[in-house]
């Protein structure tokens, strides 16, 4: 790749990280050598440290960027949906899909090379992937104090639903025969179906 003509800090900054998402996608953290991201982004392996300090605070940096729009983009879904319990969950389904469709590879990458962050940066994830988790167990608590859900324990049906939902990124394909939004739907409605309150 050629250098970007005119580029600055923060496009490079970008380039990398786009070049990273990438390169680790395709062939794993361990497999990926600065060398080979410094040519994707079409500069010199040393020029690499002026925008990262290590391989690791790279993967690092990658998985704090996801998590953090994850948790950011959740909030703001649910506050537009009001205070009504469904509607509520609702919103955190779709979006949960949806945003699983559009970023297969960061969320590939924060499932999978967890395991190559040092201590503390993966405590700090593992953190906040608590956090996601436990916005899910409260609306599912919420439902079930509401008389709308029947739940066996809210936790486990939280992370069975976590599950099925976070699946979609191993098979879906832009060109498939649904759309994002027939995906999102029938993800909703299996997901509800499983925990609303019969009769």
């Amino acid at each position: 790749m050629a250098r970007i003509t005119g580029s600055n800090g923060e496009r490079t900054a970008a380039a990398i990280r786009q070049a990273a998402l990438r390169l680790i996608h395709a062939q794993g953290f361990a497999a990926m050598n600065l060398r080979e991201l410094a040519a994707a982004v079409g500069i010199s392996p040393a020029s690499l440290y002026n925008h990262m300090t290590t391989k690791q605070s790279l993967l690092f940096d990658l998985m704090l960027e996801h998590m953090t729009a994850l948790l950011e983009q959740t909030d703001a879904a649910l506050a537009a949906a009001g205070p009504e319990p469904l509607a509520r969950l609702e919103a955190f389904i779709g979006h949960h899909v949806l945003y699983h469709l559009e970023r297969k590879r960061e969320v590939y990458i924060a499932n999978f090379e967890l395991r190559a962050l040092d201590q503390p940066n993966a405590a700090r994830i593992i953190g906040m992937r608590h956090d996601y988790e436990a916005r899910l167990i409260a609306l599912l608590e919420e439902g079930t104090a509401a008389g709308l859900l029947s739940l066996g324990d809210a936790r486990i049906s939280a992370y069975a639903m976590l599950a099925m939902l976070t699946g979609v990124c191993t098979w879906y394909r832009v060109d498939g025969r649904l759309t994002r939004q027939e995906i999102v739907a029938l993800h909703t409605r299996l997901a509800l179906e499983g925990v609303l309150r019969r009769g």
